[in-house]
């Protein structure tokens, strides 16, 4: 009975082992399985999945405003008719749809070439061309071209004006809305203020767009420069250049006189004037000292 009850227990025990053992596989096979799955469901390191790409790529492109940019420049332009030139240099620009803003044009003299100044408003995405047009109708001289980014300052004027535009509409709501005369005085003086700050904010973006459109040129034109008389080097050239020279003084002293010749007529009118009353006095006064002494004479005498 003994020896019957301990191969009982015995059997029991390795059951029990034997069975903890089959369960403890089990478990250790599903961890095994379950942490193959979840490393198959994990990317590799440094692979992007499909959607977590496209979310950085829609992060990385937003909608960017559109760059605004004012061109402004200078050219200077060498050609035989300046004047003449002007002119064709206005034909190309209002071509491709630019505008002259103002024009200046000196006729040439002995001592002074002609000249002519544009200022000129070109279509910014014409600009190369139309400037390239400009350059070849003479001898380029100088040329300077400058780009200002514009776009934070349009961004905000754009900005502020629709800022602005929103609270003129909400007051214009309001308006509408009053039941009493307070409320609506108090609506209209808010509405001016706000209407006249809109007015100069919308006029500063459009001067704003319109440079950025319009690229600013001033062009000028010039003809060849006068070129001046060498140095003599011998006698006679000394005696030429002496000449010259007198000649030139000369000239000079004649236009001066030419220049005082109306004014000499008056001031002998004036002068003679002065004469007159500088001799009148004079007379006078010398009859007042006879006068005196031709009467004091006789009493003079009685008085003895």
């Amino acid at each position: 009975m003994k020896r019957s009850a301990v191969t009982r227990t015995t059997t029991v025990f390795v059951s029990a082992v034997l069975v903890g053992l089959v369960f403890s596989g089990c478990s250790a096979g599903s961890s095994t399985e379950a942490g193959s799955d979840s490393r198959a469901a994990m990317p590799a390191p440094g692979h992007v999945t499909d959607d977590a790409q496209a979310g950085v790529d829609g992060a990385a492109s937003p909608d960017l405003t559109q760059q605004q940019v004012v061109t402004t420049g200078s050219l200077t332009v060498t050609a035989d008719d300046p004047i003449s030139t002007a002119t064709d240099a206005t034909r190309i620009v209002t071509e491709a749809g630019g505008r002259v803003d103002s024009r200046d044009e000196t006729p040439g003299t002995s001592d002074q070439a002609a000249q002519a100044t544009l200022t000129v408003r070109i279509p910014a995405d014409d600009f190369d061309d139309v400037l390239a047009q400009l350059q070849a109708l003479g001898t380029v001289n100088n040329l300077s071209v400058s780009a200002v980014d514009v776009t934070a300052q349009a961004a905000d004027l754009d900005a502020r004006v629709t800022a602005l535009q929103a609270s003129v509409d909400r007051l214009l709501g309001l308006m509408a809305a009053s039941t009493t005369t307070a409320d609506l005085l108090a609506a209209e003086t808010s509405l001016s203020q706000r209407q006249a700050e809109l007015d100069g904010l919308v006029a500063q973006r459009d001067a704003l767009a319109d440079q950025v459109d319009f690229s600013s040129v001033f062009v000028s034109f010039v003809a060849p420069g006068v070129v001046a008389p060498g140095v003599p080097t011998d006698f006679w050239g000394g005696v030429v250049a002496g000449w010259n020279a007198l000649v030139a003084a000369a000239s000079g002293l004649v236009v001066v006189v030419g220049v005082l010749v109306p004014w000499l007529l008056p001031l002998a009118v004036v002068a003679a004037v002065v004469v007159l009353l500088v001799r009148s006095g004079r007379r006078r006064a010398a009859r007042r000292s006879q006068t005196p002494a031709t009467s004091t004479g006789p009493d003079a005498t009685m008085d003895r």
